[in-house]
């Protein structure tokens, strides 16, 4: 009962939260062809932190919708193939808006080192955020098809491909079997996940305690080169963690200890942004004292990344789930 109970609440949170990429994604494209219009550096940068953040608030929207998934298997009225057709699509728009949302904040490191968007850069995000409207949108309309399978007459077409029970290009259950079916595939991704957790932790740790205090014998300009090595080691958890969650779901969308390493995942993403941006730290020179939001700034990121390792390795020892 608790279980169910567990999921009935992250499906709230996912009829609460579905419409955000799709609304948030159309918000953040419209602001950039408004800043192509205008000729507007400063509202193309708005457009990339918008995108930024839509795309980290992607990440609880994906993840709750799997428990919504597995609360309304067996219900009357409730199309198993549509919901397999959605999963499909939500994973395929998912992978879509966390890459827009990647060059969107390589746009605006590179903004910070050079002092203006660049146009190759610029571009990708335009072209990758029109696709990531596209998908996010079908996948949004799929899921109103659900609890209506006559709408679309039993038939499922995702944007990358058929529906997951005709073999299409990106199917969930292809990656699960894919994942549970070799046995070197679990703990290959365990090892990438601890290096890609390493570099990401290593680098935030000198960047901010630069920040807090530390190694003042360094600029905030030559520790700032280093935040996009932090993020490919982002990139590696999240590709491996995905793997982990697609293949398990439900020992994590069932697991207190994984519900709060994504809030705090959550925070520490808007707290990378800020430290990206953050204009009185990029003029702090070599052997100078960061001003006290700087000081803040670090050593909550500190915090909020010890916190993620935490609750991660806590995963098998709190919730009963695994």
């Amino acid at each position: 009962m608790p279980e169910l109970a567990n999921q009935a609440d992250l499906a709230h949170i996912h009829l609460l939260l579905n419409h955000f990429p799709t609304i948030g994604t159309i918000l953040g494209l419209g602001l950039l062809l408004l800043a192509f219009i205008r000729r507007n550096d400063h509202l193309k940068k708005v457009s990339f932190e918008v995108l930024f953040l839509i795309a980290l608030a992607t990440v609880p929207v994906y993840v709750s919708g799997q428990a919504a998934a597995e609360a309304l298997k067996g219900q009357a009225g409730v199309s198993m193939d549509a919901i397999s057709a959605h999963n499909d699509a939500a994973l395929g728009s998912f992978i879509m808006m966390q890459i827009t949302g990647f060059f969107a904040w390589l746009t605006l490191w590179r903004i910070r080192r050079v002092g203006r968007p660049t146009t190759g850069l610029t571009y990708t995000v335009l072209v990758f955020a029109v696709l990531t409207v596209a998908a996010v949108a079908r996948a949004a309309n799929m899921g109103g098809d659900i609890r209506h399978p006559e709408i679309e007459g039993g038939q499922y077409a995702g944007l990358f491909g058929a529906s997951s029970a005709s073999g299409g290009f990106l199917s969930a259950a292809a990656i699960k079997d894919f994942v549970l079916q070799h046995p070197w595939v679990w703990p290959t991704c365990e090892t990438l996940h601890f290096l890609g957790m390493s570099l990401m932790f290593g680098v935030l740790m000198i960047v901010n305690l630069r920040l807090v205090g530390w190694l003042r014998g360094m600029s905030f300009a030559s520790v700032h080169r280093l935040l996009p090595f932090g993020l490919i080691g982002f990139g590696i958890n999240f590709i491996t963690g995905m793997f982990f969650f697609i293949a398990a779901s439900e020992q994590y969308t069932q697991n207190v200890a994984f519900h709060y390493k994504m809030v705090l995942l959550m925070l520490a993403g808007v707290n990378y942004l800020v430290l990206t941006v953050y204009d009185e730290a990029w003029a702090l020179p070599a052997s100078a004292d960061a001003p006290l939001p700087g000081k803040l700034l670090g050593a909550s990121a500190l915090v909020l990344a010890v916190g993620v390792m935490y609750f991660g390795r806590m995963l098998p020892f709190i919730g009963n789930a695994f």
